[in-house]
């Protein structure tokens, strides 16, 4: 396996355990809940939350992505249980992806555009770097903020929470 793809790897376990947690508490009787007309609901957020590793896994496969003709379509959860059960699934095909690539694919230029509008162009790898993880963080800290708009205890993400210490996760 290459070292850049088993690094990706080991960061996707290393954070999937703050995920986990910050999915199961978000409530499913709030799941149709938003801050604004403009957010995703709870339930919306939380589904993408935990589809993010798959849906970036299966744009890395392709050479490229043209975002004019990719219809953004956000579905919600049915239950706690479902996001879970989404999550497992999406880590696992990163997972074989990113095991499963030689230095060539990997290396490989993977194009974002917007009709004629080159918008991104990096290397494959660099699509799980940049789509796969640091998008997953970026919604999951999103997800947070919803849990503390709706008075549900946050839990540890790195290090505390105002309403918890890493002593109290393990």
């Amino acid at each position: 396996m290459l070292p850049a793809a088993h690094a990706l790897i080991a960061e996707l376990d290393a954070e999937t355990p703050a995920t986990r947690r910050v999915l199961e508490r978000v409530p499913a009787d709030r799941f149709d809940w938003r801050p604004h007309a403009k957010s995703l609901t709870a339930g919306q957020l939380a589904r993408h939350v935990a589809a993010i590793p798959g849906n970036a896994t299966r744009m890395a496969q392709l050479d490229g992505v043209d975002l004019a003709t990719r219809r953004m379509e956000y579905p919600s959860s049915d239950s706690t249980e479902a996001l879970i059960a989404t999550l497992e699934s999406s880590l696992a095909a990163a997972k074989e992806f990113l095991a499963g690539l030689d230095e060539a694919r990997a290396q490989a230029l993977w194009r974002m555009t917007y009709g004629d509008r080159e918008l991104l162009a990096v290397p494959r790898l660099s699509v799980m770097r940049t789509i796969c993880l640091n998008h997953w963080y970026h919604h999951r800290g999103e997800l947070v903020v919803y849990l503390r708009m709706l008075d549900v205890p946050v839990p540890v993400v790195y290090g505390r929470s105002a309403d918890e210490s890493i002593v109290d996760s393990r």
